[in-house]
């Protein structure tokens, strides 16, 4: 068995856990959009309106467009780091 000494407990430095972010997302270019986190839950933000949420910096959200409410089709838009969403106020 090997000797842990003084490392037992200890981590590296730089790995810390990432922060908690609030940020806000407008709807202002499709008729439905879904905010969709990388734990999996998702927030419908309808046209002409915005939604604050928190996330954790480096966590990536899909941001699905929906066009036609009837169908379970949804498009994807874009992909966007946490911190690259507008602060929340």
């Amino acid at each position: 068995m090997t000797d842990r000494g003084d490392r037992e407990g200890t981590g590296d430095a730089r790995r810390r856990p990432p922060g908690k972010v609030r940020r806000r997302y407008v709807n202002s270019e499709y008729p439905t959009v879904v905010l969709k986190f990388e734990d999996g839950h998702e927030i419908r933000v309808e046209h002409g309106t915005g939604k604050s949420f928190e996330g954790y910096d480096g966590e990536r959200i899909k941001v699905l467009a929906i066009y036609d409410p009837t169908s379970t089709e949804r498009v994807l838009v874009g992909t966007l780091r946490a911190e690259e969403f507008e602060e929340a106020p």
